[in-house]
């Protein structure tokens, strides 16, 4: 075996290792850590809804976050 074939062996080896350490199973007694605030992307959600309805009322529109329609009446 090559000294190039080995480490490639040995990096697609870590790749792996570093892949499945990622994947684990969340029990439902287990879910009320990781909804901590400190775990959101906002954590003062209140501050964010009050400054969209501020912008939108200041620019005229509305929208632009999350999932919006296709303007066929689907969402």
């Amino acid at each position: 075996m090559s000294f190039r074939t080995r480490m490639v062996a040995i990096a697609l080896v870590i790749a792996g290792l570093g892949l499945g350490a990622g994947c684990a199973t969340v029990q439902p007694w287990e879910r009320g850590r990781l909804a901590n605030t400190c775990m959101q992307f906002d954590p003062n959600a209140d501050r964010a809804a009050y400054a969209a309805h501020w912008q939108e009322a200041r620019e005229g529109a509305s929208g632009g976050f999350g999932i919006q329609g296709g303007g066929c009446g689907c969402k």
